[in-house]
């Protein structure tokens, strides 16, 4: 049996989705259609947390699905931007479950980790995929994994 070890972006998927379908994401048919067969090493919801009661029940579906949630605070910059920012977060957590599978599946858009997809089939010979609405996803990202899946049908609420 395949195992596999998911890292999701939570704020990428999020504001991808919304931007692209005016949608949301939907976890539980992510969960069934990445898992099954599969023996599931981790799976990790990376978030930011404003402390606000619907996001704390969204963070509970995530939980009930089978994630273990990360939280970062969210932080207002005085000049009205935000950080909240997982990237070192989820390349540490990558790192440090690679060998232990035999498949990354990242959901992010983010191009940043195009080198960690390299890094970790160099390195540990692990396969990766990464879910993301194709329009937003970064061309260097998709082309690192070795499957991408767009988001969209019935990836989508």
């Amino acid at each position: 049996m395949e195992k596999v070890a998911i890292f999701v972006d939570v704020q990428n998927i999020y504001y991808t989705t919304r931007q692209r379908y005016q949608k949301h994401f939907n976890y539980s048919a992510f969960w069934q259609q990445a898992t099954s067969g599969k023996q599931v090493v981790t799976a990790i919801a990376y978030a930011t947390d404003r402390g606000d009661s619907k996001q704390q029940g969204f963070q509970q579906i995530l939980k009930n699905i089978g994630f273990t949630v990360k939280l970062k605070p969210y932080i207002q910059r005085r000049d009205g931007t935000s950080k909240g920012d997982w990237d070192v977060g989820i390349t540490l957590d990558v790192m440090d479950y690679a060998a232990q599978a035999d498949r990354i599946i990242l959901l992010s858009g983010d191009g940043d980790f195009e080198l960690l997809l390299q890094k970790v089939r160099n390195d540990f010979g692990t396969a990766s995929d990464v879910y993301g609405i194709h329009s937003l996803t970064a061309p260097a990202l998709i082309q690192a994994a070795d499957n991408f899946i767009a988001i969209a049908g019935a990836l989508l609420l």
